[in-house]
């Protein structure tokens, strides 16, 4: 017999010893799912590019909450799909109490009211021009936004929202947000904000979802540059100290490392969003039989809950809690 002394092989040799010494764990509570809710009544279309994504009117998105929560989901991100008629340069429907997202906000919220409900903070569902901030002489100008989103900001947080998540990445937005809620007394509403957001090629099929593409240009002006990594904590840094709850990267799978780098630098929760274009590589391959579906599904989320995200965004969630559940 060789003489080795440390076989580390000994700690793989069965199921029971492999997951006694697991080092990474994933549970269905680490998990928000985003969803997407349009007007009208008793629809429910799926996103082409998204194979089981829906977006879902009101009546069935309460519907479709029941079997989200009976398996163990506690929190949702919500996004709004709004026609082009009720969009303008200004986003003006964003903030008005009668919007069908704010409704449908409060509507969850008394149906599931130990749901956490997260939303999305920025223009483009709203906006005529399909950007993140307001459009000026062909320019996304970031001081006269803010006051946008903090009118934004303020309603999703009347309506009912636990948790808003300010992913536009104009600069000075979290603290300005920040102290728009404190200063109507919603001191206990949370941010999450998109710290790190990069300009990704994985966006596209959330944009077929609410069918919010840029109308001109791209959002290299305010998303970040893919082959930054300092630049992440710069970004993080300042959220943190506007008063950022948690701190998110997006996408995630190509971006472990800066999850890494953001999990190390502060005692904050670091999220991660398992993004669209991510979510549709693996069902495409899948569905050609190149992968084991379940399989990669569920390693790459693993691999962003070991690279140190304490919570995942992801379309998976209900495919992975049925398997978590088993």
């Amino acid at each position: 017999m060789i003489d080795i002394s440390r076989r580390p092989r000994r700690n793989r040799k069965s199921a029971g010893i492999r997951e006694l010494v697991q080092e990474t764990n994933l549970q269905v509570s680490d998990f928000i799912y985003p969803m997407f809710v349009q007007e009208g009544f008793n629809q429910k279309v799926e996103v082409k590019s998204m194979p089981g994504i829906h977006r879902f009117s009101l009546d069935n998105l309460l519907e479709e909450l029941k079997e989200v929560t009976d398996l163990g989901i506690r929190a949702i991100d919500l996004f709004p799909n709004y026609p082009e008629s009720k969009k303008d340069r200004t986003a003006s429907e964003s903030y008005k109490e009668d919007t069908f997202y704010l409704k449908a906000i409060t509507a969850i919220k008394e149906r599931f009211p130990e749901l956490v409900i997260m939303t999305d903070v920025a223009m483009d569902p709203y906006s005529s021009d399909g950007h993140d901030g307001l459009v000026e002489n062909g320019k996304i100008v970031n001081d006269a936004t803010l006051e946008i989103l903090a009118n934004m900001s303020l309603a999703q947080a009347k309506a009912g929202a636990d948790i808003l998540g300010p992913s536009d990445m104009m600069d000075g937005r979290v603290g300005y947000i920040r102290r728009h809620l404190d200063s109507h007394g919603f001191t206990d509403v949370s941010i999450m904000s998109y710290s790190a957001k990069y300009a990704s090629a994985f966006y596209g099929p959330f944009r077929d979802a609410l069918e919010s593409a840029p109308k001109f240009g791209d959002k290299k002006t305010y998303q970040m540059n893919p082959a930054n990594k300092r630049e992440a904590l710069v970004e993080a840094q300042l959220d943190f100290e506007e008063g950022a709850d948690m701190l998110m990267v997006k996408p995630a799978l190509s971006y472990l490392d800066i999850i890494r780098l953001l999990d190390e630098n502060f005692d904050i929760p670091i999220a991660a969003y398992n993004v669209s274009g991510e979510y549709a590589m693996i069902k495409a391959a899948a569905q050609n039989g190149w992968l084991d579906g379940d399989r990669a599904m569920m390693e790459v989320l693993m691999s962003i809950r070991r690279a140190g995200a304490k919570c995942i965004l992801t379309y998976f969630a209900k495919e992975a809690a049925v398997i978590l559940n088993r």
